[in-house]
């Protein structure tokens, strides 16, 4: 049976091959960076064009570094978590105590209200790069405190003062050795702070219908 017997035929333009993603028909559209603009902000700026610009029916989703992108910030937040409640266990078997590792990690609603104030105030979003210092944070503050409840006890338990006398001396003692510290760190993420060795290029997003 001839094909005309079931079906008009006719001739025109199609393309030769149809893209698919997950077995739904799909369109690829590449985007490069533009020189000082970050990953972060491009990926933002795609979502918001996407929303006010295609229908409800069609679903979006980034591949590429974008994708990887967004997974890494969507497991920033356990990874902080997994960090804290690390440093709790291994302080605690460190000092045999449930108290001490909570004296010590005490500072960390502080150090993270000024790191959150900060980005608030020179309007930076809270990207990859901020996670990064926030992580490194937490270390700061876990690395200073150790260094005072260290001293503290020690005061403490082989001169008999009282608490508030060796947390006294402790920070007097011990404030250029935490201040040495600080400023090694602060000066080894300086580049990381004034953008230097961004992102690199490329990403892509994904429509379906």
């Amino acid at each position: 049976m001839p094909l005309n017997a079931v079906a008009n035929l006719s001739t025109g333009l199609g393309p030769l091959s149809v893209n698919h993603l997950g077995q739904l028909p799909s369109v690829t559209i590449s985007f490069n960076l533009k020189p000082g603009v970050s990953l972060g902000d491009a990926v933002a700026a795609v979502e918001k064009l996407s929303r006010s610009t295609l229908p409800s029916t069609i679903s979006t989703s980034f591949q590429g570094m974008a994708q990887a992108f967004q997974s890494s910030l969507k497991n920033l937040w356990i990874l902080l978590i997994m960090a804290i409640l690390v440093i709790y266990l291994v302080l605690g078997i460190l000092y045999e105590s449930f108290l001490h590792p909570l004296t010590i990690l005490s500072g960390l609603p502080a150090a993270g209200f000024g790191a959150l104030l900060t980005l608030l105030i020179f309007h930076m979003d809270l990207n990859l790069y901020a996670f990064v210092g926030i992580i490194m944070l937490v270390g700061l503050v876990k690395k200073n405190g150790i260094i005072m409840i260290d001293f503290a006890l020690d005061a403490q338990r082989k001169e008999g003062k009282n608490p508030f006398d060796a947390i006294h001396e402790a920070c007097v003692v011990r404030f250029r050795p935490i201040m040495m510290t600080t400023m090694s760190a602060l000066m080894g993420t300086l580049p990381i702070a004034l953008g230097y060795g961004r992102e690199g290029k490329h990403g892509r997003a994904w429509a379906w219908p």
